[in-house]
């Protein structure tokens, strides 16, 4: 992969992921993470809780240490980011939504300031 296409990849990947490593390690753990998302498999973990744990791995990752398949995986989280942004429910509805939660699981909270 070019130098190009990985800077590009990881420039979006930033500004998808407005969690820190910590904050998503957190969140992952509560009861309102592990609610929502697509299962798959016998796991019974959904695919963006799956998501948001290779995520913090990545954010834990030196720039130099990240693979193909990673940044390959980050591309998948701003897609995925940048399409379910584009689905906001009602103003009101935001704070406590499974359409949060959800973001939340990729590293994205839509109500984080900054």
């Amino acid at each position: 992969m070019a130098d190009d296409d990985r800077d590009a990849i990881r420039k979006d990947f930033d500004g998808a992921v407005n969690m820190s490593a910590s904050e998503l390690e957190r969140w992952l753990a509560t009861d309102e993470s592990q609610s929502v998302g697509q299962k798959s498999g016998g796991s019974g973990e959904s695919t963006g809780h799956e998501s948001g744990r290779r995520i913090v791995e990545l954010l834990r990752k030196e720039q130099g240490d990240l693979t193909d398949d990673d940044y390959a995986h980050m591309r998948k989280v701003h897609g995925y980011v940048q399409r379910h942004l584009a689905q906001e429910p009602a103003k009101e509805d935001v704070e406590d939504s499974r359409w949060r939660y959800s973001l939340m699981n990729w590293g994205h909270d839509p109500l984080k300031k900054g």
